[in-house]
């Protein structure tokens, strides 16, 4: 087995000043992480005045915070640090700190910590732990009234309040003399007869223009604008009373809310072109009001029947059966087979002068020996 040949060299350089000794027993303790190390060397070589927190330390050290509980953790059980809470003069709870260079018993520190002296009333406290001068009220202290009625009348407050008294009625007043209440009578008959011929005015809004039957529908269109597209989120509200009467227009000329906001869709720019005034676009669509045209309906298809394969390219017989029958046409006849007329016979050529044999045909010779012979 080969061994290992490295040499190492240390050279080393006694400081001159701003140094700490330190035990080999805290460097090369075995229990104690690197970070717990360096916060023990980091706070016993502070000055002995000093008031830094082991937090601070280790925000300065870059130790994070799960690895500086995990240091500080080490560091007490091993006795290198002891921590304790007391509380001083003015109420103000206190955290003692105690950081040795070598291991020592809860007894041992707590000697230690009894000889560190403590906040006094002297020193700076925070104003709400001390408390301030009180100023005792005048008079002797009594208990709250338990029964008894409020003095204040709560008329306003109470739900459920007494009948009141009815008031007295008033004495009749001396009887008119007959002519002036027959006057008074005819004088009130023609008003009333007037009232009824008068028709009762329209209630116009507040620009003088009569209100249209759809102007509720329209303004609930008008409403839901805003929900169409991004463009249209800032409509003025001054000005949606304006667009109800125009879009009311539309209404009235038979268009539908759907209508309305598809032209206004289509009058929107592309994608990306910013709408300085929504209002006033939305008012320059809805101006003009075109006349509805009703969509033209296709003529209705009437509906095939599906025969099934056996059947494909049938049809059915126009002659006289009893019932339907189906036959299959060769070309575009209407008639089955059997109800088709049976086609005319062929008819033999008359008979005429017989032509003269040519010398192609073959005919028949008798023989030198009197027998004939068929061609």
């Amino acid at each position: 087995m080969e061994l290992d040949s490295t040499v190492i060299y240390r050279h080393f350089n006694a400081p001159s000043r701003a140094f700490s000794q330190f035990s080999h027993e805290i460097i090369r303790h075995p229990r104690l992480t690197s970070d717990a190390v360096r916060l023990l060397t980091w706070q016993l070589s502070l000055p002995t005045h000093a008031r830094e927190s082991f937090s601070t330390t280790a925000q300065r050290a870059r130790i994070g915070g799960c690895a500086f509980t995990r240091a500080k953790r080490q560091l007490k059980e091993e006795g290198f640090v002891h921590e304790r809470r007391i509380q001083g003069p003015g109420g103000r709870w206190v955290t003692q700190q105690l950081v040795s260079s070598t291991p020592l018993t809860s007894d041992e520190a707590a000697v230690l910590l009894a000889r560190s002296p403590l906040l006094t009333c002297t020193n700076r406290v925070s104003p709400q732990v001390v408390p301030s001068p009180r100023k005792p009220a005048a008079g002797q202290p009594t208990t709250p009234v338990t029964d008894g009625y409020p003095d204040e009348y709560l008329r306003e407050d109470t739900s459920h309040l007494p009948a009141e008294p009815a008031e007295p009625a008033e004495p009749a007043e001396a009887a008119e003399p007959a002519e002036a209440v027959e006057a008074v009578e005819a004088v009130e008959a023609v008003e009333a007869v007037e009232a009824v011929d008068e028709p009762a005015p329209a209630s116009l809004p507040a620009d003088g223009r009569p209100a249209g039957p759809h102007l509720e529908d329209a303004r609930a269109l008008v409403g839901a604008l805003p929900l169409l597209s991004p463009a249209l989120r800032h409509i003025p509200p001054g000005m949606r009373d304006e667009l109800a009467r125009l879009a009311a227009r539309w209404l009235d000329a038979g268009h539908s809310s759907a209508d309305v906001h598809e032209h206004v869709l289509r009058g929107l720019p592309g994608t990306g072109t910013p709408v300085h005034r929504p209002g006033g676009l939305v008012r320059y669509l809805l101006r003009d009001v075109p006349p509805r045209s009703l969509p033209t309906l296709p003529p209705p298809t009437p509906a095939r029947i599906r025969l099934s394969v056996r059947l494909e390219g049938t049809r059915e017989c126009s002659g006289p059966h009893t019932q339907p029958m189906l036959f299959r046409p060769l070309t575009d006849e209407t008639l089955c087979a059997e109800c088709a007329p049976a086609p005319a016979p062929a008819t033999a050529p008359a008979p005429g002068p017989a032509a003269p044999a040519t010398p192609t045909e073959a005919t028949s010779l008798p023989d030198t020996d009197g027998v004939h012979t068929p061609s």
